[in-house]
């Protein structure tokens, strides 16, 4: 798959395509969908397929400090969408200039002279241009003189409720993991770089723990302890993962920090991911440390059989 940032990246002797846009920060079932329909569309037609998104996202810039919690970084983004069958996935820089262009110049500018584009798919509620003005229908209208087809397909229901970036995030802000990674179709994700934090998971837990310093407006989940799967670079380990202000050491900071099973490797400044699999519990404070370190013992016993994991063996400290 390529990767463009900006329309300059779009090579002069560039053909036709098919066509998707969206923000896509949640890459969910029902962006999967539009990725899908517009793959197999391009596939029938000989053509590539291409994935427009923006950067930065398209709120920060209209309505600055209301940049929603981000379900996926850029790359991760790319990931998927190459998983998918993507063959192009353009990022157009979001800008003032760009909002206030009207949809037909969007249209006439991006669509037709800058990626000749033979069809194009998005959602059934997808809007562009200036004020928004840019619909499925303009789009319809517009084709014919142009030479391309539109498509908006509907949204994907998920227990009578449209599948939507909002839905995923209201339901990782709740803790409700199991439910966002149903509407994305795989566990939420937090990206980072682990740095040093107390030190106190290892030298008076016996449970050193790699501490995350989060990518930008990242979703952090609901406080509480989680079991999931750690990830540097292809590989994955089974993790305890444990979000909030640690109660039982009167904590201020909130932090979001992984037990590694069966690793005891040195992560430190390397850039890492955690997916969320399952809520354990609540974050809870104890009296004594022998108490929170008995219950962190049963978090990871926990954690295995979430995982569908053997059962605990010395490398978990129980």
């Amino acid at each position: 798959m390529e990767r463009w940032r900006g329309l300059d990246a779009v090579p002069p002797n560039w053909g036709r395509c098919v066509l998707t846009i969206g923000v896509f920060d949640g890459m969910h079932r029902a962006h999967q969908q539009l990725v899908g329909e517009t793959v197999r569309t391009a596939r029938g037609l000989g053509l590539p397929a291409v994935l427009m998104t923006f950067d930065p996202h398209p709120s920060e810039v209209l309505r600055p400090g209301s940049h929603p919690a981000q379900l996926l970084t850029l790359r991760r983004r790319a990931e998927v969408a190459e998983e998918l069958g993507v063959d192009v996935f353009l990022v157009l820089p979001f800008t003032t200039a760009l909002a206030s262009q009207t949809a037909e110049g969007f249209v006439h500018d991006v669509i037709v002279e800058r990626l000749h584009a033979a069809a194009v798919v998005v959602g059934a509620n997808f809007t562009f241009g200036h004020h928004a003005k840019g619909t499925v229908a303009l789009l319809e209208e517009l084709g014919p003189r142009f030479g391309f087809t539109a498509r908006g397909l509907p949204l994907v229901q998920e227990s009578s409720l449209a599948v939507s970036s909002t839905m995923v995030r209201a339901g990782i802000a709740a803790g409700d993991v199991r439910a966002a990674a149903q509407a994305l179709g795989r566990p939420h994700r937090l990206e980072g770089i682990v740095v040093h934090g107390e030190g106190r998971g290892g030298s008076e837990l016996g449970y050193p723990t790699a501490n995350l310093d989060l990518v930008p407006y990242a979703a952090v989940p609901a406080d509480g302890i989680y079991a999931g799967w750690f990830l540097l670079g292809t590989r994955r380990s089974p993790a305890a993962i444990s979000i909030g202000s640690n109660p039982t050491f009167s904590g201020r900071e909130r932090t979001v920090e992984a037990f590694v099973l069966d690793d005891g490797g040195n992560f430190y400044g390397r850039r890492v991911a955690l997916d969320f699999v399952e809520r354990l519990r609540d974050q809870e404070r104890y009296d004594r440390v022998e108490d929170l370190v008995a219950q962190i013992g049963r978090d990871v016993r926990r954690t295995r059989e979430v995982l569908g994991l053997p059962p605990a063996s010395a490398t978990d400290g129980t």
